[in-house]
């Protein structure tokens, strides 16, 4: 486990690499001066020892050629002394330069086996030693007796003698260039062993120094690598770990590998985990009491929290359960919580799944709209139909539920529900004081909800609904004018509506009964109450047990025997019945 920080680390990465370059430099910089002393002792001592016996061979022929001159000249008429005196000259001058130069030869020899610092065949350097001497001091010394003998015969005139000690002169001047031309060409392999191994260094330099390059290079990498990953590792667990927190899945955690800033960076995002999922918990519990979407919507755009709130088209929904009262009589309060708890899930699940909004629960009723910001205006009359007519369909599975929930066989036959619907203006806002806020809606739309949920008793329904929401739904949704009705706490009637099913979806048995149920409102507002009885009668063949054809035909009866007044405009006033 890593203790260090990052900056420790890539810092010793770096002085890592940096040390290995080092090291790696210096290497080659000691190979190098080892290769450039083995080249400076070529350079300096094995081609000039070379140089110096080639010299030495060169002055040898040339002091022969003035041994010639030197004869020639004597054998010239009287009175050509000057050419002799010249090649005399040249004759004397020659034989210290040829021990000059052998002695130097013999001396950067000397100097090559002295230098313990570089490779050399000392052994065979010493013989060469060895016979630069002899020859120098041994068949030089006899020829130079030699060609005094022969200046001698030479200024005596005695050619005979002269041309004797020529042949010998000249055997012993062959044997002198014959033992150089040895010497040298045993200098030259020594000097072509020394060129050989100056590659050899100069190779061995370059293959070192790349091996070892290499090998800081490898292990550069390596520990780069692994440093490196115990870096990559934290930082793609901690990516993958916030990819699912982006995902919503907060259910995981990162295993801590390090003590440096990304194990201290994945511990935090650890206690961020547990936090969100603290408080993800919490958001679920009281979403149950606060309507997530209210909640998203409030923290997404606290404009709509504004406490002066706003006018806006809003379609309400009411729903109570009918028989409540009935049901509950000898019910134990955990079974009564029960039956609450089941009628009140039963009935919200349809209104989340077409994005309502369940305001509050009152008692049995459940208060619901739909509007903005949460559905645009053309829809929401739409959602809220078919959130009705969803709910009027669990009612048999709710009758259902209800006994095995109780224990009971049966239930009150009359246990049903009544849906009111308005759509209209209304006062959408956060109401409430400094203590508590409520996101709600306010206003007349909301009391015609109510109101229309209410007169579904006088008219044995399950939906009723105003007539701007049966205007807006119209297109999508097949409805049946019931009445035209003056509620409580208002004075014009309105017409209101049920909801029959989805557009296009009604059976012949519906269709007939709307159409009945139309002929017979015609005529009760037109005060043919036979004709109205006979289309209500023909409805009630069509769907028997129909709650508005009951009511209608029995208000039908009760207008024959006690008409209304002159001035009736049609409308149903149910205060005053």
């Amino acid at each position: 486990m890593f203790r260090n920080s990052i900056r420790q680390k890539i810092v010793g990465i770096a002085a890592g690499l940096i040390i290995l370059a080092v090291v790696t430099s210096l290497l080659s910089m000691v190979m190098a001066g080892q290769v450039g002393h083995l080249l400076d002792e070529l350079t300096n001592r094995y081609i000039p020892a070379y140089g110096h016996l080639a010299r030495v061979n060169i002055r040898a022929l040339e002091r022969s050629l003035a041994m010639r001159r030197m004869m020639m000249a004597k054998m010239q008429a009287p009175g050509e002394d000057s050419g002799y005196e010249s090649a005399r000259k040249a004759f004397d001058e020659i034989e210290p330069l040829i021990k000059r130069e052998a002695d130097a030869a013999r001396t950067l020899i000397d100097a090559i086996i002295a230098d313990p610092s570089t490779p050399s065949d000392n052994a065979a350097l010493g013989r060469l030693d060895d016979r630069i001497d002899n020859a120098v001091n041994d068949l030089l010394m006899r020829l130079n007796a030699e060609n005094k003998t022969l200046l001698e015969q030479i200024d005596a005139k005695d050619f005979a003698a002269a041309k004797a000690t020529t042949l010998r002169a000249d055997a012993l001047r062959d044997d002198f260039n014959t033992r150089i031309e040895g010497i040298r060409a045993d200098m030259l392999a020594q000097v072509a062993s020394a060129a050989a191994k100056v590659m050899s260094a100069q190779q061995r330099a370059i293959i070192i120094s790349g091996v070892v390059t290499a090998i800081a290079a490898i292990l550069g990498f390596v520990f780069a690598m692994l440093v490196g990953s115990g870096i990559t590792r934290p930082v793609m667990r901690l990516l993958e770990s916030t990819r699912e927190v982006e995902a919503g899945r907060l259910d995981g955690a990162i295993t801590i590998t390090t003590q440096d800033e990304i194990g201290q960076l994945s511990a935090a995002f650890n206690r961020m985990i547990e936090t969100l999922r603290h408080n993800q918990r919490i958001r679920e519990t009281f979403g149950r009491y606060i309507n997530p979407r209210i909640a998203e919507g409030l923290l997404e755009q606290p404009a709509i929290a504004a406490t002066e709130g706003q006018r806006r088209v809003m379609t309400v929904m009411f729903c109570d359960m009918k028989g409540f009262t009935s049901l509950s009589e000898g019910v134990t309060p955990s079974g009564l919580v029960k039956i609450m708890n089941l009628y009140l899930s039963t009935m919200s699940a349809p209104v989340h799944a077409h994005r309502g909004i369940i305001d509050k629960y009152i008692g049995d009723a459940i208060m619901a709209y739909w509007g903005a910001p949460f559905v645009e205006e053309a829809e929401q009359t739409h959602l809220a139909a078919l959130a009705a007519i969803d709910m009027i369909g669990q009612v048999n599975q709710l009758r259902k539920d209800l006994p095995e929930l109780l224990g009971v066989r049966v239930i009150p036959a009359d246990c049903d529900i009544r849906i009111g619907i308005a759509t209209g203006e209304a006062l959408v806002g956060s109401i409430g004081s400094e203590f508590m806020m409520s996101y709600t809606v306010l206003g007349d739309t909301v009391n015609l909800a109510s109101r229309l949920e209410g007169a579904n008793k006088f008219y044995g329904s399950r939906s009723l609904i105003s007539e701007a929401t049966a205007a807006a739904c119209a297109a999508t949704i097949e409805l049946r004018e019931i009445d035209r009705l003056v509620v409580m706490g208002q004075t014009q009637p309105v017409a209101v509506f049920e909801i029959l099913g989805k557009k296009d979806e009604l059976t012949p048995a519906q269709t007939e009964l709307r159409q009945r149920y139309a002929d017979g409102l015609a005529a009760y507002r037109e005060r043919r109450w036979d004709d109205a009885e006979q289309a209500f009668a023909a409805a009630l063949a069509a769907a028997p047990g129909d709650g508005p054809s009951i009511a209608m035909k029995a208000r039908v009866a009760a207008f024959r025997q006690d008409p209304p007044a002159a001035d009736w405009d049609g409308a149903w006033h149910p205060e005053r019945k």
